[in-house]
């Protein structure tokens, strides 16, 4: 999956959340900037623009430097079609996921005789980790934040994942695991991801029988029951968009009548995914 473009889903999701932390104070009324900058050989698919209500964000999120054109001409020549179009101030960002093989020079500026344009680089390994904590849609991104101790912070991302509520917790951790992907071998985010959903279902489940009330309605539970399933299989139909291309609508029709819990081992098994191929065989091996 390309990591950016998970990043930019992130961003587009949660823009308030997202701008709040770029810019470094609460944002309220952030929106997503749809503006076509596609003129070649510039590629505008991989951009994030937010706007809030005096400013431009523009964020480029990075797993590696290399580009062509250069990354600081990209960011001139964003920043001259940005303010050509709104003249308003813009804020650049590039979001660096990884940290860079040693020695390279990582530039801020786009400097040619007279012509000098600065932008922002945020290294995400050298973040505050509370910083994501604290918030569901920046969450995803601590894994890959500063620590001393990588497992540890990976259980702990993971333990905030348990506690959330069930629909949100299964579209958080997707994404908190495949960006974790970037630093950690699958057989350990599926280890300590099962680990801890496990020790909170048995919290989960104390609490629901112990405050379970008699003569609930067959009917509210099945409604309950189908928009949870509704929920999984869109969550899935949008991994699998991003990470293998356009779904057939076939496989979908499949993918929508598995049962919850076949929904959810699918939510796992598709971070193995590299083609389609893939997909139709776990789906031959789990529908009879």
């Amino acid at each position: 999956m390309a990591f950016d473009n998970l990043c930019k889903l992130l961003a587009e999701k949660y823009p308030d959340r997202v701008a709040s932390w770029i810019l470094g104070k609460a944002q309220t009324s952030v929106t997503v900037l749809k503006t076509e900058l596609s003129i070649e050989p510039i590629r505008a698919d991989s951009v994030t623009l937010l706007q809030t209500r005096d400013r431009i964000l523009h964020l480029e999120f990075q797993v590696k430097l290399e580009s062509d054109p250069p990354l600081p001409l990209r960011m001139l020549d964003y920043w001259v079609r940005l303010y050509r179009l709104h003249r308003i101030p813009i804020t650049q960002a590039v979001i660096l996921l990884l940290p860079p093989a040693k020695d390279t020079i990582v530039e801020t500026v786009f400097a040619v005789e007279q012509t000098r344009h600065e932008y922002q680089v945020i290294r995400l390994w050298e973040q505050d980790p509370t910083v994501f904590f604290n918030d569901v849609g920046l969450l995803p991104f601590a894994v890959l934040t500063r620590t001393s101790d990588a497992q540890q912070l990976l259980r702990q991302v993971a333990q905030q994942v348990s506690r959330m509520e069930s629909v949100q917790r299964r579209e958080i951790s997707a994404y908190v695991q495949l960006l974790a992907g970037l630093r950690f071998e699958k057989t350990l985010i599926r280890q300590i991801f099962r680990e801890e959903m496990m020790r909170e279902s048995v919290i989960y489940q104390e609490i629901y029988q112990e405050g379970r009330q008699e003569g609930r309605q067959e009917g509210r539970q099945e409604g309950r029951q189908e928009g949870r399933q509704e929920e999984a299989v869109a969550l899935i139909l949008r991994l699998l968009t991003r990470k293998l291309g356009v779904v057939d609508e076939a496989i979908a029709a499949q993918i929508s009548t598995l049962p919850l819990a076949t929904l959810e081992t699918l939510t796992e098994a598709l971070l193995d995914f590299d083609g389609p191929a893939d997909l139709h065989r776990w789906l031959q091996s789990h529908i009879e």
